[in-house]
């Protein structure tokens, strides 16, 4: 009898063994062969916002390299031989066996044996073509990271509120909690913040003497928030119609927050001075990361919100002509 009960327990210790090791997560490899490098160190970096920071690197050796690890989901990431590259090439990384062939020089780069990959190199090439649909991308693969990540990076300053609601809803459930996702997610959340007829939410950053200067400290008064930029065309484009509007109402309960996207500070103060921008100005250098342009949704430049007296936004995106039409029937 004890011997059948000693055969039972080490039948279910091995059951367990085998549940065991099928529950852990298979990780990735990812074999690689670089044409003009021989010798050296290849870098692995993972996509975070609009950069790239470094996760792992691997040693060249006769134009091989080797990754293995485990990815907790399917993301962007780039190989590079340079370590402070901010241009790799892209791919993404899930828990396959890839294989890698890559020229550097030539911006040559094909991987294989990866799902994610072969939906993202049939689209990469063109989504920025004249025509191209994230629409059917994301009918055609609602369970795919690939789509998710297209329509982040590439898509989501098309899209108003309701339009970001609606091609969320378009995504399988299988994606719900991943990286892609909540970023759209989050976006719509801080979007319907910053919709007409809601009380605009308040920041503080520093205006060129470090200085700290707050939304809430205009209440009273009209306040144009214009999101710009020195190195933006069309912003410094728009600037002499800004401009004009400060000339004619600046004295009529009228104020202008300039809050620049500029990473630093010398180009920004020379163009406040050549383009004669001489209303309040204030910025983080943080580029497309400033707090108050994650804070209002920033997803392209020039950008203005028109709040009344009370922090209410009335207008969002007034320019030329308009923005004095709008002035004019309130300050009138």
């Amino acid at each position: 009898m004890k011997k059948v009960v000693k055969m039972l327990f080490a039948g279910v210790l091995a059951i367990a063994a085998l549940t065991s090791c099928s529950e852990e997560k298979k990780g990735y490899t990812i074999e690689g062969q670089i044409a003009d490098v021989n010798e050296g160190m290849m870098y692995l970096k993972k996509a975070v916002g609009k950069e790239f920071v470094n996760v792992d690197s691997a040693i060249i050796a006769g134009g091989k390299f080797k990754f293995e690890g485990v990815a907790e989901e399917a993301l962007a990431h780039g190989l590079t031989t340079r370590k402070e590259s901010t241009r790799p090439l892209v791919f993404f990384v899930d828990n396959d066996h890839m294989k890698v062939e890559m020229n550097e020089s030539d911006k040559f780069f094909k991987v294989t044996n990866s799902a994610a990959n072969d939906i993202y190199f049939q689209n990469v090439g063109l989504v920025r073509t004249k025509g191209y649909s994230v629409d059917s991308l994301i009918a055609a693969h609602p369970a795919s990271p690939v789509s998710a990540y297209f329509l982040v990076t590439n898509f989501a300053y098309k899209y108003d509120y309701e339009g970001m609601k609606a091609v969320r809803a378009k995504f399988d459930a299988s994606l719900d909690g991943t990286s892609y996702i909540q970023q759209i997610e989050s976006m719509i959340a801080r979007m319907e913040k910053v919709q007409v007829g809601a009380i605009a939410p308040d920041f503080t950053l520093p205006d060129a003497e470090g200085n700290p200067v707050s939304l809430s400290s205009f209440r009273g008064k009209y306040v144009l928030i214009d999101f710009w930029a020195s190195w933006c065309p069309d912003c410094r484009k728009e600037n002499p119609n800004i401009v004009a509007a400060w000339e004619k109402y600046q004295d009529k309960n009228f104020a202008i927050l300039g809050v620049s996207l500029d990473r630093k500070k010398e180009p920004w103060l020379a163009a406040i001075e050549k383009d004669k921008l001489t209303w309040t100005h204030v910025s983080d250098l943080k580029y497309w990361s400033s707090d108050a342009a994650v804070l209002y949704c920033i997803r392209w430049i020039p950008t203005s919100f028109l709040l009344d007296p009370e922090g209410k936004i009335l207008a969002i995106g007034l320019e030329g002509e308009a923005l004095h039409n709008k002035l004019e029937e309130l300050l009138k």
